[in-house]
């Protein structure tokens, strides 16, 4: 798993809107990965929806927030449609399946799908925090705001 210290090193991905993003492109701000294992799960939906409620709270601290996972872009399209996430920008680890999962040592081979876990990219392209939860949980958004506040 990437740790703190690591170079992050760049990706490109289409989001639910089938617009593509690209963690260089952001390089001028911090960047939050959340990474869920599926779409259409309660526990995905409630970490998805976190970032989501807190986007305003995540501006004010420079900090772009990302959730990903290995869903197409119909399904991300549809998921985020019925959650009612707006803003937040759900990314599609598809195909090469996964390979970003991987690229950041997180991706669960026997299950096809990420871990659940939270990354935090900084503005020189570096790992400065790396969390792998329980995958039957939700990621305390408060323990990254508070992490975000202090550096």
């Amino acid at each position: 798993m990437s740790r703190p210290g690591d170079p992050a090193g760049n990706f490109s991905l289409k989001d639910q809107h089938n617009e593509t993003f690209s963690l260089l492109e952001h390089a001028e701000t911090r960047v939050l990965l959340s990474f869920h294992p599926l779409a259409w799960t309660d526990y995905c939906a409630q970490q998805m929806l976190s970032l989501e409620e807190n986007r305003d709270t995540f501006a004010s601290l420079e900090t772009y927030c990302v959730g990903i996972s290995v869903d197409s872009f119909l399904c991300k399209k549809a998921w985020a449609a019925s959650l009612g996430i707006r803003h937040t920008r759900l990314l599609c680890d598809f195909w090469p399946h996964g390979q970003v999962a991987m690229q950041f040592g997180i991706f669960r081979e026997a299950n096809g799908f990420s871990e659940r876990a939270n990354i935090i990219v900084d503005a020189d392209q570096n790992v400065i925090f790396s969390k792998v939860y329980p995958v039957h949980s939700v990621p305390d958004i408060h323990e990254i705001i508070s992490f975000l506040k202090m550096r």
